[in-house]
């Protein structure tokens, strides 16, 4: 079955009218081509018209949409040979955080992601993309280790925030994530990362810390949840959508910023109608930045990546 957005109910009514024309076909012997031809250009118009013109609030929805790629399917996809590593050597294994070793392209790399699951088995195993304390200690021993062995790093970004529970505050989450952040700012090996999907808070950033960071279109990266803000600032959530017009955290916000290095353009209609495509395209965007990167020595890399996160800010918001 089909997950169709709020929004997205005049592709459902015409998606299911083009179904019941080919069963119709395929059962009564009647010719529907030339209906269903028809209805299939008014269906592509209809979606580059309302992917044309989304709200911060639908790109949010997009962001978060069930069938979008996560981890797991560009793992599969971009990378070859790939080993996870488990644990942090210091309290436990937190499958929110998937990490290990692997070829990009004929590069041996380290790739770290946040992973949400598809299902309700494997989001509950992955509890729902939001990493503990060690997941984020077990990023710092993957990252350590790419900078040992002077391996790029690439990140995938893909969560709602840090989870937040009494146990994750107990073995210290706040100082797992900045601990990342400090790595990322000195790691002297390109690091490359890519929101996918959401990109939430300090969760997020403790993987973006990064020579460069791309978001998909129609991925969102920001300080609080829209329906966060909402409840700190209105008092409701039924104020969501006001707050992530406020936020700026869809791409093209970020990119006019300069928070982020790049967008990467998706299918018509979102990754979610076309896994390859955006897949491939995430692929290129990040081969194209390690090219850029790899010819630079590791002070150069240092210096570079501290000047652009120091540069954050300066850009007036009009």
């Amino acid at each position: 079955m089909k997950h169709y957005l709020d929004f997205e109910q005049p592709i459902a009514e015409l998606e299911g009218k083009i179904e019941e024309l080919r069963r119709l076909g395929t059962t009564g012997g009647v010719n529907i081509s030339e209906e269903v031809e028809r209805l299939q250009t008014k269906l592509e118009q209809e979606i580059n018209a309302l992917y044309a013109k989304l709200t911060p609030w639908q790109k949010t929805q997009v962001a978060r949409h069930p069938g979008r790629p996560h981890v797991a399917d560009y793992l599969e996809r971009l990378i070859e040979d790939f080993t996870p590593l488990a644990g942090d050597r210091l309290y436990a294994e937190d499958a929110a955080i998937v990490g290990g070793l692997g070829r990009f392209r004929g590069r041996s790399c380290v790739l770290i992601g946040q992973e949400k699951g598809h299902d309700i088995t494997t989001r509950q195993r992955h509890n729902f993309g939001m990493p503990r304390p060690e997941g984020y200690r077990k990023a710092q021993r993957l990252m350590t280790m790419a900078a040992r062995f002077k391996l790029p790093i690439i990140t995938l970004v893909d969560t709602p925030g840090a989870y937040p529970g009494i146990g994750a505050e107990e073995r210290g989450q706040a100082e797992a994530i900045a601990r990342c952040m400090e790595l990322g700012l000195t790691l002297g090996v390109p690091t490359i990362s890519v929101v996918i999907g959401e990109g939430g808070s300090g969760g997020a950033i403790a993987l973006a810390t990064s020579d460069r960071v791309f978001m998909l279109e129609h991925a969102i990266y920001s300080v609080i949840s829209p329906e966060g803000c909402a409840s700190i600032l209105w008092r409701s959530a039924d104020e969501s959508q006001t707050a992530a017009s406020a936020l700026r955290l869809t791409a093209q916000d970020l990119d006019a910023l300069e928070v982020i290095d790049g967008i990467v353009e998706e299918p018509i209609g979102a990754a979610h109608r076309d896994l390859e495509t955006a897949v491939a395209s995430v692929g290129d965007a990040i081969d194209a930045a390690l090219t850029e990167t790899s010819g630079l020595d590791a002070p150069s890399l240092v210096a570079q990546r501290k000047q652009k996160f120091l540069a954050m800010g300066q850009k007036g918001l009009s």
